[in-house]
C-alpha cells in the first residue's frame, strides 16, 4: 500500500510544487492550505506522515504540531516541519515539541524525498513493537470497540497547553502567550482548562513549577537561585515563599529531608 502524506503550507506554489514532487514519487498527496485545516484532515484521514510549514496565518505550525501531539489519534504521526528560516532556535523547539525533522526552503528535491523516506521507514520500523505491545496487553471484551474515541477538541487544548507549560516553566508565561502559542483565545483555553484540568491554567501553571522545584531540590545539588530560575520564579525569595505554602517546608529543609530518605549525604 502506499503510503499516504499530507502537506500543509499557505504558499500555494510551494505546496503545489512540494505535490507533484511527491505524487512523482508515488506516494498518495493531501494538502492543506492553513494550520487549522491541516489539523482536521489529519484527524480524518490519519496519514503516515505530515510535513507541516512553520510560519502560517492563524493557526501556525508549532501550535499545529501541538495539537497532533495532544490528540491520541494523531499523536504517532511524524511531523516533518517545513521552514525558510535556518535557526537552531526554530529547529529545537519544534523538535521538542515532537516534530522528527525539519526541510529546509528552498526545496532540493533529493534532500526531500530522503527526509520522507526515512521518516516513513522508521515508522514502519515502530508498528510492528506498538502492535506487539498491545498484543501483549490485557485482553480485551469482545464486544469493545476495536479503535480509540476521539477526544473532546477542549480536552486535546488542555492536555496540549499542560504539555506547553511543562515545557517552559522557566520562561514568562502569560494566558494570552499560551493561548497564541495554541492558536486559540484566552476565554476558550481558560474554559478548556476548567473543564479538563479542574483547574485554572495558572494554577496549573504554579504546581507544576513547584513540583519541578520539588523534584531539582531532591536530584540535583542546585542551588535554590538556580533551582528558582528554573522554574520561573523572579528571585530565590519568591521561590521559597511559594514553596513553603505549597509544602509547609523550606527548599533547604525539603532537600535536607529527601535525601536522608533517599540515603543521600
Amino acid at each position: 500500500m502506499r503510503p499516504t502524506i499530507l502537506i500543509v503550507d499557505d504558499e500555494r506554489e510551494e505546496l503545489r510544487f512540494l505535490t507533484d514532487l511527491l505524487r512523482r514519487q508515488q506516494y498518495h498527496v493531501y494538502s492543506a492550505c492553513d494550520g487549522n485545516a491541516g489539523y482536521q484532515s489529519a484527524l480524518a484521514m490519519r496519514p503516515d506522515l505530515i510535513l507541516l510549514d512553520v510560519r502560517m496565518p492563524g493557526l501556525d505550525g508549532f501550535a499545529a504540531c501541538r495539537l497532533l501531539k495532544a490528540n491520541p489519534i494523531t499523536q504517532a504521526i511524524p511531523v516533518i516541519f517545513l521552514s525558510a528560516l535556518d535557526e537552531p532556535d526554530e529547529r529545537v523547539a519544534g523538535l521538542a515539541m515532537g516534530g522528527v525533522d525539519f526541510v529546509a526552503k528552498p526545496y532540493h528535491p533529493a534532500e526531500v524525498f530522503a527526509r520522507v523516506r526515512i521518516h516513513l521507514e522508521l515508522a514502519n520500523m515502530r508498528r510492528p513493537a506498538a502492535a506487539s505491545s498491545s498484543a501483549s496487553a490485557a485482553p480485551v471484551a469482545p464486544d469493545a470497540a476495536p479503535s480509540r474515541v476521539a477526544p473532546h477538541p477542549d480536552e486535546v487544548l488542555a492536555t496540549a497547553a499542560m504539555r506547553l507549560i511543562d515545557d517552559n516553566l522557566s520562561a514568562s508565561l502569560t494566558l494570552a502567550g499560551i493561548a497564541r502559542a495554541l492558536g486559540t483565545h484566552e476565554k476558550r483555553l481558560s474554559q478548556a482548562f476548567r473543564q479538563h484540568a479542574g483547574m485554572t491554567v495558572f494554577a496549573y501553571l504554579g504546581e507544576a513549577r513547584i513540583a519541578r522545584g520539588r523534584q531539582l531540590l531532591a536530584d540535583t545539588d542546585m542551588s535554590v537561585q538556580q533551582v528558582a530560575e528554573k522554574t520561573g520564579f523572579s528571585s530565590a525569595a519568591n521561590f521559597a515563599t511559594a514553596f513553603r505554602e505549597h509544602v509547609d517546608a523550606t527548599p533547604t529543609a525539603y532537600r535536607l529531608a529527601a535525601r536522608q530518605v533517599s540515603g543521600i549525604s
